[in-house]
């Protein structure tokens, strides 16, 4: 008999575990005879109320209301029933400084983080491809994309400081059809709205720290007739653990202007501007590594980068059944670097490589909601398009020196997209079961014209993708604040501008086409008691076509195949004891949160070059748990510990990345009403390790190291 394995899956798999989740959900709703609910319609006399995971806004003004840590099955113009989708409450952890992923990610299953010595966030989720700038999720803030260019060049260099963003949204391999195609699903920063219970309010905070780390954040916000605003100013500099050329600076402000015309009808302005200024250490080998992890290999490579976007969005809704948001955005984006030449654990150079690569794109999003009763349930439709343009001029060129900016131009290269895609899902009611198919159509055209300057050469190159991608998202309450869900959707990775249309001299490329994919996820999820929260789901996730270069040709590598399990539990510990005992302990005590959440996962590449090879950045196991005291105060102290797994940096397992595990204790003490002290010692233990290798080599984290400061807020 031929064992099961998910190597051996047929690409037709899709709907036979779509049937296979359906049926799973279809035994469920026999497990329990109480009254069915619709989740999401208004109650009827003598029902049970709707399943109370969430709380949806009445009218499209008012601000979404989520109940952490799950995102409801409808907010706004979106859908999430059948989505393993979560949200990321910031709030709960003292005040995570310097953007710490590794502390921001702390409840959240499976989502690998790097520690580097850059101002630079990369992260990636269950072995999908690099982690590198997340290239391969969709990274948004407020639902515009933060990559200046999302499908030819999909690397996000910025990322909204944590202080300026209320939530961070998490939309697991369903968001394919909700954000995007990106197969490791999508981010989404939820940015800060301005109250508006008073006509000024500010806050001042400053943090310094190891390595002459001075990190400031300050705000201004009111409101005032049918006007309210936010505006902010981030300002991060230090000099890095490295002994040279680890210094950066990064500057970043906005301005939130929010119009309320109607009762039904607001209008959001929002005006984006920063900038990176950063050296690159560069990479080590294992030798230099073992031998001194400190060190700087690279004395002169440089990366500076500016960012302007200003969006408007509307927020509109016809009557209690229909809403409508529509955004649009324009964006300027200047990225420079200087590199000298050679490669891995290169120590000194002669000559470097310069870069310089502009983005101009502007984009428009309409999205539309409506409700409707058929066949005796409640339904909700939503639809939209995205359309947006990118121009992106480059030139590389050639310097003489390691410390030169400007050097002889070798290549000239002109690259646009232009992209539309158009989406559909229903979220069909009956009772406790909603099932809710979609669909989504991507269009994507590429094209670029490379003049190589010495030889006086010229290429050109087009391409055209349209891929279709479906959706099936189910869920059934169980009731007491518990439903299973399923999800079964496609993704899509469109071919980069240096995959398909070779920018490089000397690249080529066979084989090469956009990644597909299949993701495949069943779970149970729940909040029955205050203190009691979890989630646990089993998944699959078939990529194929994944691309890699074996070496100056790009083609595909194989099928990968990751499948595995996520768990995730929080228990307060004081108000559990309360509910056991019928005490009150927890209104003079606070919270004791006890928090856990482990991925297992199994990775393989089937066929291409590296049959039976291991991905990159897909550890057997990733674990992290810790604790989290609080109280009504404003008093907030967590014990954070991330503990990971042996894993490869390539697809080849050519270079590995021990197992390592860290702890982090942070706090957040009250003084006065308006004054808190903020402080925290990273890597407790100080252990030695590393989570990133790149091209130029491994790349350490930090060791032990402090924080300290305050927080002035009126």
């Amino acid at each position: 008999m031929k064992s099961f394995s998910p190597s051996n899956l047929p690409r037709s798999a899709g709907p036979a575990l779509a049937t296979a989740a359906l049926l799973f959900l279809a035994i469920a709703s026999h497990a329990r005879s109480q009254s069915p609910v619709n989740p999401v319609s208004k109650p009827k006399p003598g029902t049970v109320k709707e399943l109370p995971n969430i709380v949806i806004t009445a009218d499209a003004p008012e601000e979404p209301q989520v109940k952490i840590p799950y995102l409801p099955p409808v907010e706004g113009t979106k859908i999430y029933a059948g989505k393993k989708a979560t949200s990321l409450n910031l709030q709960a952890l003292p005040e995570v400084q310097a953007n710490n992923y590794s502390q921001a990610f702390a409840m959240t299953p499976g989502l690998l983080t790097t520690e580097e010595s850059t101002p630079l966030v990369s992260y990636g989720y269950r072995g999908i491809g690099s982690p590198d700038r997340a290239q391969f999720m969709m990274v948004l803030q407020d639902g515009i994309p933060i990559a200046a260019d999302p499908q030819g060049y999909p690397e996000a260099y910025w990322m909204p400081p944590l202080e300026s963003t209320q939530r961070i949204d998490f939309v697991r391999g369903g968001a394919s059809l909700l954000y995007g195609p990106q197969p490791a699903g999508a981010i989404n920063y939820v940015s800060r709205m301005p109250r508006t219970d008073r006509l000024f309010g500010m806050q001042s905070k400053h943090i310094f720290g190891s390595n002459n780390l001075y990190s400031t954040f300050n705000s201004i916000e009111g409101a005032a007739g049918k006007w309210s605003w936010l505006g902010w100013f981030n300002y991060r500099s230090g000099d890095g653990f490295r002994s040279a050329n680890n210094d950066f600076e990064v500057i970043a402000g906005r301005l939130k202007l929010i119009y309320q015309q109607a009762t039904d009808t607001r209008w959001i302005f929002s005006l984006d501007a920063g900038s990176d200024r950063h050296g690159e250490p560069g990479g080590l080998t294992a030798a230099a590594y073992n031998a001194d992890r400190n060190q700087a290999i690279r004395l002169n490579d440089r990366f500076n980068q500016t960012r302007v976007v200003a969006s408007t969005e509307l927020q509109h809704k016809f009557s209690s059944q229909t809403e409508l948001s529509v955004k649009v955005w324009a964006g300027a984006y200047d990225r420079w670097s200087r590199r000298q030449t050679g490669g891995f654990g290169t120590v000194t150079a002669l000559t470097n490589a310069i870069q310089h690569q502009q983005f101009y794109n502007w984009g428009i999003e309409p999205r539309i909601r409506h409700d409707y009763e058929l066949w005796g349930g409640n339904h909700s439709l939503a639809a939209g398009m995205q359309f947006y343009m990118c121009h992106s001029p480059r030139k590389d060129a050639a310097g003489t020196s390691p410390t030169d900016d400007i050097g002889t131009v070798t290549t000239d290269a002109q690259r646009d997209v232009i992209y539309g895609s158009f989406f559909l899902e229903n979220k069909f009611t009956f009772g406790r079961l909603t099932i809710t198919p979609g669909f989504r159509m991507e269009l994507i055209n590429q094209d670029i014209t490379v003049r190589n300057v010495a030889i006086a050469s010229q290429r050109n190159n087009s391409k055209f993708d349209k891929q279709p991608l479906f959706g099936l998202g189910l869920s059934y309450d169980l009731g007491n604040e518990t439903a299973v869900y399923a999800n079964v959707s496609q993704s899509y990775r469109a071919t980069t501008f240096g995959q398909s249309l070779i920018p490089a001299v000397g690249g080529t490329a066979s084989d090469v086409a956009p990644s597909q994919g299949w993701s495949y996820e069943v779970g149970i999820r729940g909040n029955p008691r205050p203190w009691f929260t979890y989630d646990t789901s089993f998944f699959l996730i078939d990529l194929d076509d994944k691309l890699g270069t074996a070496g100056v040709n790009i083609q595909s590598v194989g099928r990968s195949i990751n499948y595995g399990w996520d768990g995730a539990v929080q228990f307060d510990v004081i108000g559990g004891l309360d509910a056991l005992n019928g005490t009150h302990r927890g209104e003079r005590l606070g919270a004791l949160n006890l928090y856990g959440n482990i991925s297992l996962l199994e990775a393989r590449l089937s066929g291409g070059v590296n049959d039976g090879g291991t991905p990159q950045y897909a550890p057997p196991y990733m674990l992290r748990t810790g604790a989290i005291y609080k109280r009504k105060s404003g008093l907030k102290i967590a014990f954070l510990g991330t503990l990971m797994a042996r894993h490869y940096g390539n697809d080849t397992s050519g270079f590995d990345i021990p197992a390592y595990t860290t702890w982090d204790l942070t706090g957040e003490i009250p003084i006065t009403k308006n004054f808190s002290v903020l402080g925290g010692l990273n890597n407790v233990f100080d252990k030695r390790y590393y989570s990133l290798v790149t091209s130029s080599g491994i790349i350490p984290a930090i060791g032990r190291n402090f924080y300290v400061g305050g927080s002035l807020k009126f």
